[in-house]
This record gives C-alpha cells, sequence and structure tokens, in this order.
C-alpha cells in the first residue's frame, strides 16, 4: 500500500480513537515499505504507551471541546515564556514551577484566593 493510502486509512483510526487498530495496522506495514524503521517503532511505542490517554477526537469535536493544544500552548507562553525566557533568567525547577503557578493563578483572577485562603476553584477545561 502507498503512503497516501496508509495515511488514508490510519488517520480515520486516530480521529476515533481506535488506537489498538491502529498499531495492529502499522504492524503490518511491509518492511521495504518503510523509509525509516526506527520512527515506526517509536511512533508504535508512543501510541502502546499513550493508549489509554489518546482521546477519541470525533466525539470531543461533537461534544464541542477543542481539539488543539493551542490554547495550552499559548498560555504555557503567556505564563512561562515572557516572564522566564525573554528576560534572560535562570530558573531552577522548582522556582520555575512556583512561579508558573502564581502567574496562572493571577491570569485567572484567583491570585487573592490562593494567597489568603490556598484554595482554587476547580474548573474543567474545554
Amino acid at each position: 500500500m502507498a503512503a497516501k493510502k496508509w495515511l488514508t486509512v490510519l488517520t480515520p483510526l486516530l480521529w476515533h480513537g481506535l488506537t489498538n487498530q491502529e498499531i495492529e495496522l502499522l504492524k503490518q506495514i511491509e518492511p521495504e515499505k518503510i523509509k525509516n524503521d526506527e520512527e515506526l517503532a517509536k511512533l508504535i511505542a508512543y501510541l502502546e504507551k499513550n493508549n489509554e490517554m489518546i482521546p477519541c477526537y470525533a466525539l470531543r469535536k461533537n461534544l464541542g471541546l477543542c481539539n488543539s493544544s493551542a490554547i495550552g500552548e499559548k498560555m504555557n507562553d503567556l505564563i512561562v515564556s515572557t516572564r522566564q525566557k525573554h528576560n534572560g533568567m535562570s530558573w531552577s525547577k522548582n522556582g520555575s514551577l512556583a512561579l508558573a503557578a502564581l502567574t496562572a493563578a493571577k491570569l485567572n483572577g484567583e491570585d487573592h484566593t490562593w494567597l489568603r485562603q490556598k484554595e482554587l476553584s476547580f474548573k474543567l477545561a474545554a
């Protein structure tokens, strides 16, 4: 099967959360059709390791939930990169996590609650 045909078969499986079927199909690709067998092995290992965490994107779309990491990446940019990286500062892991947590609380308008009551409200993200 040509590479494009494999993609037309594999992509819907991933979209519908059928990771086990995708793994089985990936394992069936003939060795002579594989350009880089190490990368294929990495992909299969990733899918096996993260199988339980890979969602059904079709269901998420039907429920109106986000299928992109763009919001999380932008929040990281606002919280971590702007404050820590662009100022040429060096941070320990604990210091970086603490500053990121405080900045996120401030951006969410929960900094006063956290500082006074040591509580944050729990909200599900879309």
